[in-house]
């Protein structure tokens, strides 16, 4: 797998580990979220700038991403 990709999937899944942190979901509950709101197409489709924004504004992006496709988090 060249290095680019596996870097993104590493920064995927720390994104998604802390965003169940921040929201109070399990790994596979934000994980399910992020899919479904299109969260995880954001960050794949976005890696390049998102992976040198500070994750606080990473988690920010995501929040706003998955609200304009009408994912509420409880």
């Amino acid at each position: 797998m060249p290095r680019q990709k596996r870097n993104m999937i590493n920064y995927m899944v720390v994104c998604v580990n802390d965003y169940a942190d921040r929201h109070g979901l399990s790994c596979a509950g934000a994980f399910d979220y992020l899919s479904r709101n299109k969260g995880l197409d954001f960050l794949e489709e976005c890696y390049d700038a998102e992976h040198t924004l500070s994750l606080d504004e990473a988690l920010d992006d995501l929040d706003a991403v998955c609200k304009r496709n009408e994912g509420v988090v409880a």
